[in-house]
């Protein structure tokens, strides 16, 4: 069973991970186009992705070459529109994985039995993100669990015995 992907595309483009990931060039819809493909992050060869991008095509600088990947702008209507008329009008829609941020086509998607997933999801696939969450989620927790270095133990442990006289009214 092969998949087809719907991604929002400027929902991928805006997200604060395409940005630290991609290689930067003027085209930002090409450079999206190479990080899925170079990166895989359809799955299979056999799966196909559908990007949609809001507005009209722009010629300038735009290179074909994606036989995985169909480009589609949305013209007239929004993305979001033309997202879920994709999704409305597909004849297997448990086949269709929809890529976007927005909960109002996550929950289209739910309901027409397609399977939703944010952004985030979907770059997770990659090593790199991976990566960089559990060394985020490590700091994270490191900060929680060491105390303020520029105040000591001994300085916690009066200033405690000292609100609590105060709120409690020890003597």
């Amino acid at each position: 069973m092969s998949l087809q992907y719907i991604i929002d595309g400027y929902n991928l483009i805006n997200h604060p991970l395409f940005s630290r990931l991609h290689n930067k060039t003027a085209h930002k819809e090409n450079a999206l186009l190479d990080f899925i493909r170079i990166n895989k992050l359809c799955g299979k060869p056999k799966n196909k992705a559908l990007v949609v991008f809001d507005g009209y095509k722009d010629l300038s600088g735009q290179k074909g070459g994606y036989s995985d990947i169909e480009v589609v702008f949305s013209r007239k209507e929004t993305a979001d529109e033309r997202i879920k008329r994709m999704v409305d009008t597909a004849s297997q829609p448990k086949n269709l994985v929809v890529i976007s941020d927005d909960r109002d086509i996550a929950f289209f998607a739910r309901q027409a039995g397609a399977h939703p997933m944010s952004v985030e999801e979907f770059f997770y696939r990659l090593p790199q993100v991976r990566r960089l969450k559990a060394t985020r989620e490590k700091k994270s927790k490191r900060q929680k669990e060491e105390p303020d270095p520029k105040i000591s133990y001994s300085l916690m442990h009066k200033i405690n015995k000292e609100l609590s006289q105060i709120w409690l009214k020890e003597g």
